[in-house]
């Protein structure tokens, strides 16, 4: 065994790198997933929390509070303004590709989904899967639920 200079013994090989530098791995679609799950869920429990308590609390404060709170999502004519339309759309992406995330983790979970093609597959289909379904839920919000909407006839 090696020892350094103060006697002890190394728990290394100086010779060889601590971890696998960034610039060795490859850039995938399943890596970005990974970092893209940490950001989702953090931004869905501080910003979706932080909406639905801000709220909550001016609907219990009064028709003031709650006028106010819906001033800074909506414009004049109660459609959404820039700040209500990222909001919304950002938090129904991140909702959806936090859980198709989950979802293929919990695949991966019973040993499935491990193989380098299929574990690339399935990250495009959640990143693909998240867009959809949020176009898919919008389309459906602005076009068949609200009043004049073509769902409406």
């Amino acid at each position: 065994m090696r020892r350094n200079q103060q006697g002890f013994p190394m728990a290394r090989n100086a010779e060889r790198p601590l971890s696998p530098h960034i610039t060795i791995w490859r850039w995938g679609p399943h890596m970005l997933l990974s970092i893209l799950h940490r950001v989702t869920g953090v931004g869905l429990a501080t910003v979706g929390i932080g909406l639905l308590v801000w709220g909550l609390a001016a609907a219990a404060a009064g028709p003031e509070a709650y006028a106010r709170f819906l001033g800074c999502l909506t414009t004049d004519e109660g459609a959404p303004n820039l700040v209500g339309w990222v909001l919304m759309m950002g938090l129904t992406w991140a909702f959806f590709t936090h859980m198709l995330n989950g979802i293929r983790h919990f695949v991966m979970d019973t040993g499935a989904g491990y193989e380098l093609r299929t574990n690339k597959s399935f990250s495009v289909a959640v990143l693909l899967g998240a867009l959809f379904l949020t176009i898919a839920v919008w389309a459906w919000v602005l076009y068949g639920m609200w009043p004049g909407g073509a769902g409406n006839g």
